[in-house]
């Protein structure tokens, strides 16, 4: 995150790029900067997530090297595969309308007209550009890697293409008021999208409802379906899934589960966060612990504010 990016050999510094995107990196070295933020921010935003759940996204800690679990298409690897596609288009999106990137600024101006207390304006962010940038760098490894099965780089495909359909999808209207005293008799609007955290929360609804499939050859070409009878058909906004996840309450390296053990859990939460779903049935163990907090804050004329500081005995709950 600190290389300067000015130079073409820095992209020998990122571990793991296959042909094509070395070549795109060196084409396009000023748009390095916002692929590794986007990396930055799918390993955060993730881990954020899932922060209440047995699988708390642990298994990209160490990305490019990832965990066993998301080497073998699973429930979870269709999530940080889309994830990650999201976050390199929106990443370059946004830079373009900050003015960060030579080749690419605001994004066009909507085709829809106006109302009439609004008029388009301001800088959008320039989703067709991030998602042909991003679709060019995410998808480049699973067209020209020899490594992993058709059906595993059919499901990756397909999760990449659900990642950067949530962002276009994502796409809004926001606006800023202008007028006297700060009425909003004008406003000026532009389309823009939201934080990556919506987005990710959009894609965690598809992870819960993912689908599991195969691939199978249909008329001429192999097509990924759903592999369960009666199951509803696969759309093309599902995630999509190979194999069953390990159950992570316990853990396995070859399965890539840490399990919950030391888990920090909620004792009167009925959901996943709950004490009985993330310790998998093995209770949990009780601490004290005294916390500062500041309390009896005043505000005082003219402008601050005074608190002081009170020592609260909190409980913690941790999965045995």
């Amino acid at each position: 995150s600190r290389v300067a990016w000015n130079e073409s050999h820095h992209c020998r510094l990122l571990a793991g790029l296959v042909p094509d995107q070395f070549q795109m990196c060196r084409r396009n070295l000023e748009v390095m900067h916002s692929i590794v933020r986007a990396a930055h921010h799918t390993k955060s935003v993730c881990q954020k997530t899932f922060a209440d759940m047995k699988w708390n996204c642990s298994s990209i800690q160490h990305a490019p090297s990832f965990g066993p679990d998301l080497l073998k298409g699973t429930r979870e690897s269709a999530f940080v595969y889309a994830l990650a596609a999201a976050a390199v288009a929106h990443t370059i999106a946004q830079a373009c309308a900050s003015g960060e990137l030579p080749l690419c600024s605001c994004g066009s101006s909507p085709s829809e007209v106006p109302s009439p207390d609004f008029r388009w304006g301001g800088c959008g962010d320039n989703l067709s550009y991030g998602l042909q940038l991003g679709a060019a760098f995410a998808d480049s490894p699973l067209k020209s890697s020899k490594l992993g099965t058709g059906a595993l780089k059919a499901m990756n495909l397909h999760n990449n293409a659900v990642g950067r359909q949530v962002v276009s999808d994502s796409l809004d209207t926001k606006c800023k008021c202008h007028g006297v005293s700060g009425s909003c008799s004008v406003k000026t609007c532009w389309k823009g999208l939201p934080k990556l955290d919506e987005i990710a929360s959009d894609l965690k609804s598809k992870y819960l409802a993912a689908i599991k499939v195969t691939l199978r050859l249909i008329g001429p070409r192999k097509q990924l379906i759903a592999k369960e009878m009666g199951m509803r058909p696969m759309q093309e906004t599902d995630l999509v899934y190979l194999i069953n996840s390990p159950d992570y309450c316990t853990p396995n390296l070859h399965l890539g589960s840490l399990g919950t053990q030391d888990r920090q859990c909620n004792k009167t939460s009925m959901g996943t966060e709950s004490c009985n779903l993330m310790c998998c049935g093995r209770g949990y163990n009780t601490y004290t612990e005294e916390v500062v907090e500041r309390c009896h804050c005043k505000y005082h004329w003219c402008c601050y504010v005074v608190c002081k500081r009170c020592w609260q005995k909190v409980e913690r709950y941790v999965c045995k």
